[in-house]
């Protein structure tokens, strides 16, 4: 079906729409391919007994829609790799329990049964299938539709009928990037890999993303219904929402009310017609305008209309807008979700004038420097503008308009006209303009407080606020003041700034008053060399110390250092020299008490130690001379107190001398 258009688009209007209407008609017993697609995980044990037994009772149900209808059958759990199945060889064969008699191997998705008509061939493989496992929750979901929708000539979908995927399960899905979990990393790639029934590619292949899904479903024609239990109620609705043309639907424990379930919801999805269209370029839009016959309907860039009985007509307006010129023809299809039947709309445009124009070469209209062409001026080479009221004079076009690009940007910003290399701003809807060389200002984008431009306490000048005196702020939404910013009689300790009264620190500086610099170096570090050279004029600053340490406003000399860890580097005499700093007011000011004279200190203790030696070896020398001079008074008191007689001692004997000659002979 085809509805060609010309759009003849003038040059001087570039934005011309054309509308036209389209009818689509709800028919009776039109036909309908169903696929039942189940999740044959363990916890569905049930739910399974339930569909075997409920076999004859969906075919009739589908019998009741349309006498056309066929059904087909297709089932899935997981990928057969860690760590969404047991890889184990025995728990591949059965995945169950233990207790479970009929166990089906693992296995990702299988085509169990082509679309047929035929309830006895429906019944015979629903019966045969059996239940099987995974370990985790989520299921191969995504893999299982995928398949089912791009795999038409092994499904059997019919070119012209209504295509529905039946999909009952209990659990979540994965989806694209959790393959990466068992190290699948081959993205989906949306084909179709049946092989003997089972998809091929499921251990290789990533899982598909919602995104590649809807499009595949939308592409097919295919409308999917989530026959859900009540806990995953809430992540289908979700997953709808992302799908055009699907429905929710809650399954009971066992699964007992799928068939009612079935036949509400596609009475839900072909009493409402949704009308859309294929892809279009970026200079062409499309809008519906629905005229339903319940009223109502939404429109825009999809026409819908809900609750369409069968036999009622519903009409859309269509209209398509050419927004410029088209180099070439192009052509899109407009149709309803889920029916195969489109509108193919072919768009051309013609932007040639035909225009009966005077023949004089210097019209009035254009200031004598050039002839009208369809109504605009074609200039004479020396003159540019659109009334050619510009002479270049020698310059050249492209410098003209360079003069109207900011840091050779767009012309004028994108709003206004350069003319003659000067821009000449467009208006604002409000009646104000755009201002400044380039038109790069306006009076209208600065920040709100409280939805008030400045907050009410300014003027918004070229996008900037500029308070009132007494406020400050990007909105002007504070009060000026400094209190909660001062410490010690200064602001921000003189390491920031005090922004609506709360200090907006230097960097590395922390809150509030920006006093501590966890991540600052140490004065240690940074100002050894200039105690080296203040307090011994040696070190690499001894040349300049006044310039290179002038940070340091005060230096005294001490003998003892305040309380607290000192500071500890080395000379370049390599002895140790011990100071502490204060940090004033500023980034980098400090008052440094004095290191003592380490030469002075050493001496003086050696000479104390001498001293006290010496005191010692006194006092010692003192109580000695002390003890023996009591010593030698107490002998005098005593021997003044003895009584002596004068008496021979009798013991006493004189002494004898004998006196013998050596040469005596004895004669």
């Amino acid at each position: 079906m085809s509805c060609p258009g010309s759009f003849y688009v003038s040059r001087a209007a570039l934005r011309l729409s054309k509308t036209f209407r389209i009818n689509f008609q709800r028919i009776e017993g039109y036909p309908v391919d169903l696929y039942y697609l189940m999740d044959l995980s363990y916890s569905m044990e049930d739910d399974l007994r339930s569909i075997k037994s409920l076999g004859n009772q969906l075919f009739e149900a589908l019998q009741g829609i349309t006498k056309k209808g066929r059904i087909g059958f297709g089932s899935f759990v997981d990928k057969t790799v860690l760590p969404f199945t047991n890889t184990n060889p025995e728990k591949l064969k059965k995945p169950c329990a233990e207790k479970e008699q009929f166990c089906q191997p693992a296995f990702g998705y299988r085509h169990v049964l082509s679309m047929t008509a035929d309830k006895a061939t429906f019944q015979k493989e629903v019966n045969k299938q059996n239940i099987s496992g995974n370990l985790d929750s989520p299921e191969g979901t995504l893999d299982a539709i995928m398949q089912a929708a791009v795999c038409g000539d092994r499904i059997g979908w019919r070119n012209s009928s209504t295509r529905i995927i039946v999909l009952t399960t209990d659990d979540g899905f994965h989806m694209a990037g959790d393959g990466k979990l068992a190290g699948i990393l081959e993205p989906n790639d949306e084909k179709c890999y049946l092989e003997n029934k089972i998809y091929s590619k499921s251990s290789e292949m990533d899982y598909p993303s919602v995104g590649q899904v809807a499009t595949q479903l939308e592409n097919n024609n295919i409308q999917p219904i989530f026959a859900v239990t009540k806990n995953m109620e809430g992540v289908y609705r979700k997953l709808s929402e992302m799908i055009p043309k699907s429905e929710v639907g809650v399954l009971s424990e066992d699964s007992r009310n799928v068939v009612e379930l079935i036949k509400a919801a596609y009475n839900r999805l072909s009493s409402k017609v949704t009308v859309t269209h294929d892809s279009l370029p970026d200079n062409v839009k499309v809008t519906y305008t629905p005229k339903c016959p319940n009223g109502g309907g939404s429109g825009g860039d999809t026409g819908v209309c809900d609750n369409v009985g069968v036999g009622m007509m519903v009409s859309f307006d269509v209209t398509v807008t050419a927004k410029e010129c088209l180099d070439r023809n192009i052509s899109f299809t407009i149709g309803p979700l889920g029916i195969k039947d489109k509108l193919k709309v072919s768009v051309s445009t013609r932007c040639e004038c035909e225009c009966d124009d005077p023949q004089t070469d210097a019209h009035p209209y254009c200031n004598r420097q050039g002839k009208v062409n369809c109504g605009m001026c074609s200039c004479k080479d020396t003159f540019v503008g659109q009334k050619c009221e510009c002479s270049i004079k020698g310059k050249d076009v492209s410098s003209l308009k360079a003069a109207c690009q900011k840091d050779n940007g767009t012309e004028c910003e994108g709003r206004g006209d350069c003319v003659c290399g000067v821009c000449q701003c467009h208006a604002i809807p409000g009646g104000l303009a755009y201002y400044g060389t380039h038109c790069e200002c306006e009076n209208e984008s600065c920040e709100k407080y409280k939805n008030q431009l400045c907050g009410g306490n300014g003027k918004c000048i070229c996008k900037n606020c500029v308070c009132d005196p007494e406020y400050e702020g990007p909105a002007c939404q504070c009060k000026k003041s400094d209190e909660q910013c001062r410490s010690d009689q200064s602001v921000c300790n003189g390491r920031g700034t005090c922004q609506c009264n709360q200090c907006k620190c230097i960097e590395g500086y922390q809150r509030p008053f920006c006093k501590f610099c966890p991540a600052c170096q140490t004065p240690c570090i940074t100002k050894g060399k200039c105690i080296e050279c203040l307090g011994f004029q040696t070190g690499p600053f001894s040349k300049n110390c006044s310039e290179a340490c002038k940070s340091i406003h005060k230096f005294e000399m001490v003998d003892t250092l305040p309380p607290g860890k000192p500071c500890d580097v080395r000379d370049v005499e390599n002895c140790r020299v011990f100071f502490t700093t204060f940090q004033l007011v500023g980034e980098d000011n400090y008052t440094c008490p004095e290191l003592p004279n380490i030469y002075g200190i050493i001496g003086g203790s050696i000479a104390g130690v001498a001293l006290i030696g010496l005191l010692i070896l006194l006092l010692i020398k003192g109580i000695i001379y002390m003890n023996d001079l009591k010593e030698f008074r107490r002998f005098e008191n005593e021997k003044k107190k003895a009584k002596w007689t004068d008496g021979a001692n009798p013991l006493f004997q004189n002494a004898t001398t004998t006196v013998a000659n050596p040469t005596f002979t004895g004669e």
